[in-house]
């Protein structure tokens, strides 16, 4: 799951920056601010989920 995490934050600044340099392609730029909320959300469910349970 970690590993998941890791491969979206990445996909996402990749895509973020690409967006951010060719306008044509700007949609890409919200598709990765969209992959690192969703990354950054899970990894927060995910790290208060762990505590409760611990």
């Amino acid at each position: 799951m970690n590993i998941l995490l890791i491969i979206i934050v990445i996909i996402a600044i990749i895509l973020a920056i690409t967006g951010g340099l060719v306008q044509s392609l700007n949609f890409l730029l919200w598709v990765g601010l969209v992959l690192l909320a969703i990354a950054v959300i899970s990894w927060l469910i995910r790290s208060i989920a762990g505590r409760r349970g611990a």
